[in-house]
C-alpha cells in the first residue's frame, strides 16, 4: 500500500462538476493498493497516519500529529503504482485490481475514521475526479507499507 500524504488549509474532490468532499485543516492522502496488500498493511498504514507527527506546536516545531490538532482527512483512491521503466506510457501492473482494491480502500477509510474520531472524507473508486488543494508547509510525504 502506496500514500502520498499531504498536509492541507484544505482540500476537495470535485466529481463532474459537484463537489464530493471537501476538508479544513488536515491531511488529504493519496491512496494506492497493490496485489500483494492486506488488512495488516491497512492496520499499520493507519496507525502511521494517524500518529505522524507533522503539525506544529506552540513553538512551530513538528510535533502535533492529526489526532493532537483535531484535523480531518481526506482519502482519495490514486493511481500510485505506474510502471515507467518500459517505454513513455505508464502501465498499472502492480495496481491491485477492483476486487481487492476497493473492499481495502473502504477498510482504510473506516479505520482511519475510528482513529482520528471524525469521519473521513472520501472520493469515489474509479471516477474521474478533480482535487484541488491548498498545501500548507509545504509538508508533502510519501509512504509504503512495504
Amino acid at each position: 500500500m502506496r500514500t502520498v500524504i499531504q498536509r492541507v488549509q484544505h482540500a476537495s474532490v470535485t466529481i463532474d462538476g459537484n463537489i464530493k468532499s471537501s476538508i479544513g485543516n488536515g491531511l488529504l492522502l493519496l491512496l494506492g493498493v497493490e496485489e500483494a496488500d492486506t488488512s495488516e498493511d491497512v492496520d499499520w498504514l493507519v496507525k502511521k497516519v494517524a500518529a505522524l507527527r507533522i503539525f506544529d506546536d506552540e513553538n512551530g516545531v513538528m510535533n502535533r500529529s492529526l489526532v493532537d490538532v483535531e484535523g480531518e482527512a481526506l482519502v482519495s483512491q490514486f493511481t500510485l503504482y505506474a510502471s515507467y521503466k518500459k517505454g513513455n506510457r505508464p502501465s498499472w501492473f502492480r495496481a491491485a485490481r477492483h476486487e481487492i482494491s476497493v473492499p481495502l480502500y473502504e477498510e482504510f477509510c473506516r479505520k482511519l475514521s475510528d482513529a482520528i474520531g471524525k469521519e473521513v472524507a472520501t472520493g469515489e473508486f474509479g471516477a474521474d475526479m478533480k482535487v484541488e488543494l491548498l498545501n500548507d508547509g509545504p509538508v508533502t510525504i510519501c509512504m509504503d507499507t512495504k
